[in-house]
């Protein structure tokens, strides 16, 4: 008999709502409903604007939902997420440390001794392909290589669930691929819970068992989810080439290039306005 997967997050009918300057109220996500099973890898797409980060950030407890309800494993989340870590688009490494003091700063937060985490550190540079970079700050590291010491820092501290708010954005193309395989590597040998956002629909299918549509702002609500039929392991450059990769980005984009317009035309129209 299976075993039942549990649920790492869930919510239900998650309203954000933000009051503005003037006073008014701005519905930014309005009655999204989504569940991530544990060891499930699930990939939010939308244009730009349309709630993805707010969703990511309702699931780590930096935002309260208005309405609705948020819960990680089964219990109801009233804080932070301590069971999630969240890599962001951004760098998030002190300029100041090393690559290897950037990983065990985690660990050290946590109470462990300096020696025995820098220790911890370097097992987990090896693994992002950094092993021999320990000693390097990030100014000189390209930024493939700081988005694997970020990698890393997350990592370290065995998180149950990754959240992950375009963490390959600001890398060239081929850096990325490079990123996408590597984390698969990662999460295929650690079944962890991952939610990923990326504007990039490729990248979500080449890395996603589900993939979940958003709509256009305000009031932004799920219009879609698919489930990615392709098998694991996969390589990113490879699994593109693949009949069903096509097959289900045409289906997809199908749905989400309206909803990408709808988009451009808000954020033009208020450019204008501005």
């Amino acid at each position: 008999m299976a075993v039942a997967q549990s649920v790492a997050i869930a919510l239900d009918d998650a309203t954000v709502a933000f009051r503005l300057a003037d006073s008014r109220i701005y519905t930014a996500v309005e009655k999204a409903s989504l569940s991530v099973a544990d060891g499930e890898f699930v990939a939010i797409v939308g244009p730009t604007g349309c709630g993805k980060s707010t969703l990511l950030n309702v699931a780590a407890g930096l935002l309260k939902p208005a309405s609705g309800s948020v819960r990680i494993f089964g219990q109801p989340l009233t804080d932070l997420n301590r069971d999630a870590g969240y890599l962001f688009q951004a760098d998030a490494l002190f300029p100041w440390k090393t690559a290897i003091d950037n990983v065990a700063i985690g660990l050290e937060i946590r109470g462990m001794p300096h020696l025995d985490a820098r220790l911890r550190a370097q097992d987990f540079l090896d693994s992002v392909g950094l092993g021999a970079f320990g000693n390097r700050f990030p100014h000189m590291l390209s930024g493939g290589q700081r988005k694997r010491v970020g990698l890393a820092q997350v990592l370290i501290r065995d998180p149950k669930i990754l959240l992950m708010d375009e963490p390959f954005g600001p890398l060239d193309a081929q850096t990325r691929q490079i990123m996408g395989n590597l984390l698969l590597e990662l999460w295929n040998a650690d079944r962890k819970a991952v939610l990923f956002v990326t504007h990039d629909l490729e990248e979500a299918i080449a890395l996603a068992d589900r993939v979940v549509i958003m709509s256009a702002g305000p009031s932004a609500h799920i219009i879609g989810d698919w489930r990615v039929p392709l098998k694991r392991p996969r390589d990113i450059s490879e699994v593109r080439m693949e009949k069903q990769f096509h097959e289900l980005h045409r289906e997809i984009w199908s749905v989400l290039k309206d909803e990408v317009m709808k988009g451009y035309v808000q954020s033009t129209q208020a450019a204008g306005a501005g």
